[in-house]
């Protein structure tokens, strides 16, 4: 089943203004008796864990959609603000049907969205979303009404952040400590608030905590990975070896050198890359990144004798490929890093760990590590669009986009994609020289404004 014919589901769940459709109280608790029925068809009583960000509506959400769930016969274990990895990991752990997470990541506040875990823990499949918005409207889902006993329960998890605590460790060796160690992590105000300092804490480190004091309305605001200069500019006032900024779920994470300098999801990945291909841990000699990632990664990895796949963007298709082919490392430019022999999913607390460790096993700076990668510099324009035919059938932008080419050589790449979610055309080129590549990407924006501009 094709993603096209997905209405309500996005890329990662359905997301959205909260209180406004298809974020609202009334969606939430149909599609709670959704996934409730379609998992009470394959287990008499299902099990369901909810999880969620700090944002305001989240109560609403989850209340609704923990509604919809007993009224169809589901048990619900709520965690309340837990890391979406969290949540991933405890609802294998915990033997649960699906696990629910109600968060809209690195969006502002007054977006929400929900995104579904099957049982393994990794990310509902395109299919099932799909079967469940075919059966949100339909006159069986409607006419299923349990009574008595046969209506589901609901409980609290009170030891959720432990637990995840305890697995994200797992991912720091076990004979080394961050007593050495002053660290700068930046929360967000989000679902990590608590348990990334407190991990850090028991590890030894010396923390220097931020974004920790969320009020429902703060998260990602001015904090975070999408922010990361206000942790670089404590880690150079602390005098810290490292900094750590999280989105709002904390699943992915960008970091920060002793210098203040920031490091991305791709230098992330080479230097984690590079690491593993020299242990003779990194399976099939490969990693799996998306188009946006930049080229210096993949030669990078090719300085060790590795190679990069590319997959489109979204870290579930990157995901995707890694089980495909028995992969265990890959991710986004962004900072979602799945390291699939510790997790199902992109962990921002757990990467910045496996690199903290790098760090203590091998003596070396953060800015030492990431030196492993020389990026390319790269431009992005966005072009609006009034509609989006297929760019191959467009000669004059090809045209264009094949000169360019053609003057890289092996030096460069050229990518243009229409955005999945806004009526924009995005252009990136990547090379060696600034000023060539701002202007090839001028040239491209410009013939694709001309053909097809809105």
């Amino acid at each position: 089943m094709s993603e096209k014919k997905r209405k309500l589901f996005g890329t990662d769940g359905v997301r959205g203004l909260a209180n406004r459709h298809p974020i609202t109280a009334g969606m939430a608790l149909k599609l709670g008796r959704a996934i409730g029925y379609r998992l009470r068809e394959q287990h008499r009583r299902p099990k369901v864990l909810i999880g969620k960000d700090t944002r305001l509506s989240g109560y609403m959400i989850e209340t609704a959609l923990a509604s919809g769930l007993v009224s169809v016969g589901a048990d619900v274990h709520l965690c309340g603000p837990l890391p979406t990895p969290g949540i991933a990991f405890l609802t294998a752990g915990m033997r649960c049907d699906a696990g629910v997470v109600i968060s809209a990541s690195h969006n502002p506040y007054e977006d929400n969205g929900i995104k579904l875990f099957a049982r393994d823990g990794y990310k509902l499949p395109d299919a099932e979303e799909l079967a469940l918005e075919m059966l949100l409207d339909s006159d069986e889902l409607a006419a299923f009404r349990p009574t008595g006993t046969d209506i589901g329960r609901a409980f609290r998890v009170d030891d959720a952040a432990g637990r995840y605590s305890v697995f994200a460790k797992g991912a720091f060796p076990k004979a080394c400590t961050l007593d050495d160690f002053r660290i700068v992590v930046d929360c967000a105000h989000g679902a990590a608030y608590r348990v990334a300092p407190e991990v850090l804490h028991e590890l030894g480190a010396d923390v220097v905590p931020m974004g920790v004091r969320p009020d429902g309305t703060n998260i990602n605001a001015r904090f975070g990975a999408l922010h990361p200069d206000v942790a670089a500019e404590a880690v150079v006032k602390t005098g810290a070896q490292v900094g750590i900024a999280l989105d709002g779920d904390a699943d992915r994470c960008i970091l920060i050198d002793e210098n203040g300098t920031v490091v991305d999801g791709d230098q992330l990945l080479a230097l984690l890359g590079q690491r593993m291909m020299r242990q003779g841990t990194l399976a099939n000699g490969t990693l799996v990144a998306t188009v946006m990632s930049n080229l210096g990664l993949d030669r990078a990895m090719r300085d060790v004798g590795a190679q990069v796949v590319r997959v489109a963007v979204g870290d579930r298709y990157v995901v995707e490929r890694m089980r495909a082919d028995g992969l265990n490392l890959g991710g986004e430019q962004s900072g979602h890093v799945i390291l699939h022999d510790h997790a199902t999913t992109g962990d921002g607390l757990v990467t910045a760990l496996a690199v903290l460790g790098a760090m203590v096993e091998e003596g070396a700076t953060l800015s030492e590590l990431a030196a492993c990668m020389t990026r390319y510099p790269q431009v992005l324009k966005n072009v609006s669009v009034d509609a989006k035919p297929p760019l191959e059938t467009l000669d004059a932008v090809q045209k264009a986009i094949a000169a360019v080419e053609a003057e890289l050589g092996d030096d460069g790449r050229v990518l243009v994609r229409y955005s999945g979610t806004q009526n924009l055309a995005r252009v990136m080129v990547e090379g060696p020289e600034q000023g060539f590549i701002e202007q090839a990407a001028g040239r491209i924006a410009a013939t694709l404004e001309a053909a097809i501009g809105g």
